[in-house]
């Protein structure tokens, strides 16, 4: 009887020890082995023996492309507008060692150091380049992390900008600045509209003064025209002068009887005297 459990007893040890000594690994993961406390081997996808007792599998890293959320934080810009920004970063471990014996914990560290490049980044920007230059971002990030993430076995596929925005503050002091400009820029064409209004009506006056002045030039020069040929028609002969006078004042009269109001006419005594001085002649 004992001895049937000292067999049995030794065959579970077997089983237990062959248990311990295969290791399948499966695919998109890398196995650190460590013999004794210190690092051995890494094992790779598929069926793999060790030692049993004195191999211990310390870590278990995936190789899939590993995605790191980071989380939205604040960053002031350059001229000091405060914006809001998340990103995905995109990594890879391509040396499973270096992974688990560079840093205590890759993910940590990689999204850690997402965090601190793109708030270095976006504050050496202005608000309007940092809103406008998402690719431009994304490049210098890779570009800051690659030497980094290079001494703890990771490589930085890419970082994906998901958002980035002002700040909830800056957004309402952005619209009000907005709406200033706008009313400025209404205040501005109203403006201009009434100066173009104001020379318009100033150039109407002025070319109606140079019509009226050009027209009472032209009525003297032909009432002097007219006088003229007056004088040259009636020559010493004070007759005709005297009739037309009359013909032009009985005419008058009769407009001034027509009218509702009342008028006082005053005409010369001697029309005939009247006449020869207009005509240039003398008594």
């Amino acid at each position: 009887m004992s001895s049937l459990i000292v067999v049995g007893t030794l065959a579970v040890f077997v089983l237990i020890t062959v248990f311990k000594g295969v290791r399948i690994v499966p695919q998109g993961e890398e196995w650190i082995v460590e013999r004794l406390g210190r690092y051995h081997s890494t094992l790779k996808p598929g069926l793999n023996i060790v030692i049993p007792y004195m191999d211990v599998v310390a870590y278990r890293l995936p190789t899939k492309d590993i995605i790191l959320d980071v989380q939205q934080q604040e960053i002031i810009t350059k001229d000091n507008a405060v914006i809001v920004a998340n990103a995905l970063c995109f990594a890879k471990v391509v040396d499973p060692q270096k992974a688990s014996y560079g840093v205590q914990n890759f993910s940590f560290a990689v999204t850690s150091l997402t965090m601190t490049s793109l708030r270095a980044i976006v504050g050496a920007m202005d608000l309007d380049e940092a809103l406008s230059s998402r690719e431009q971002i994304k490049a210098r990030l890779r570009e800051a992390m690659s030497e980094q993430t290079e001494d703890w076995g990771v490589t930085v596929r890419s970082v994906e900008i998901q958002d980035i925005k002002p700040s909830e503050n800056m957004q309402m002091a952005m619209e009000r600045q907005a709406a200033a400009e706008r009313e400025r820029k209404a205040d501005v064409t109203r403006a201009e509209g009434a100066k173009q209004a104001a020379i318009l009506e100033a150039e109407a006056r002025l070319q109606s003064a140079k019509l009226d002045a050009e027209a009472q030039i032209n009525l003297a020069e032909a009432s002097a025209r007219a006088i003229s040929l007056v004088r040259d028609a009636v020559g010493t002969e004070t007759t005709p002068a005297m009739y037309l006078l009359g013909e032009r004042y009985i005419g008058a009269m009769e407009n001034l009887a027509g009218s509702d109001n009342a008028k006082v006419v005053v005409l010369p005594a001697d029309l005939q005297e009247t006449v020869r001085g207009l005509l240039g002649r003398k008594a």
